[in-house]
């Protein structure tokens, strides 16, 4: 395989590599309340596009056939929410006896008590070859069950709680993931045989629109004055957070796989 066609297979990856480095070198253009204004851009637009994208790609059978999963939902759900958090903080006990940030360490665990984000777990579940109406279905009903699930197992884990914006979550959710998928069935209704033919390139679009939202993520991460890391710490996370997202992603290919 000759470096350009190299390129452009990994260009994503590429992708994240790069926008990590803008952020780095200029955070203030994609901060909160920077030029981007990634407060309405990401929170609502960049989310809702990627929804409305994958409602246009869809068959309507798909979706359909993976809402009556119940099983597969169950499984997904199981994993995300209760087996996951467990494996974390039974790693995190280890790692408790060496020299990582504590803070970090306590970063991690709550992290693994989230639900996936709807966007980026749609994109990577179809880019590792997994089932994207199911990953739709549970990514959206993962978050909506989460609102009430998380501050539980944050309770358990960390000893902490916080009051739960119920309302305002619950309609950002449904503005930004369901709201937009219907719309984008709608839409296929009026366009399938052009879509059919056309074949647009869905994936490469949703996954643009990701690493904007990537991008204005490392922005408020590196904007922030408190944060102060060591290099060793810091390295040790990335490592462990990489091997868990390899990890999710082949189980999330797998069991769609095997479950459809």
């Amino acid at each position: 395989m000759g470096l350009l066609a190299r390129l452009r297979k990994e260009w994503f990856i590429i992708g994240i590599v790069l926008v990590i480095l803008s952020a780095k070198l200029q955070p203030s253009v994609g901060v909160r309340g920077g030029p981007l204004k990634p407060e309405v851009t990401v929170a609502y637009v960049a989310v809702s596009l990627i929804f409305f994208n994958s409602g246009l790609s869809l068959k309507t059978e798909e979706l359909r056939s993976a809402l009556l999963h119940v099983r597969l939902h169950l499984l997904v759900q199981s994993f995300t929410l209760v087996f996951f958090p467990l494996a974390v903080w039974l790693l995190l006990q280890l790692l408790a006896l060496t020299a990582i940030d504590q803070w970090l360490l306590k970063g991690l665990q709550t992290v693994s008590c989230m639900p996936p984000p709807v966007s980026s777990a749609v994109i990577l579940t179809k880019a590792v070859g997994g089932n994207e109406a199911a990953a739709i279905f549970n990514s959206a009903f993962g978050s909506f069950l989460g609102i009430v699930v998380t501050p539980l197992l944050l309770l358990l884990f960390l000893g902490s709680s916080s009051s739960v914006p119920f309302t305002s979550i619950f309609s950002q959710l449904f503005m930004t993931v369901v709201v937009p998928l219907i719309l984008g069935q709608v839409c296929r209704g009026f366009l399938r045989e052009f879509l059919d033919r056309r074949k647009p390139p869905f994936g490469a679009i949703s996954s643009a629109v990701l690493l904007m939202i990537i991008y204005t993520t490392f922005c408020d991460t590196f904007s922030n004055p408190n944060i102060e890391l060591d290099p060793t710490s810091l390295l040790l996370v990335v490592l462990i957070t990489a091997s868990e997202t390899v990890q999710v992603a082949g189980n999330e290919k797998d069991g769609f796989s095997s479950s459809l």
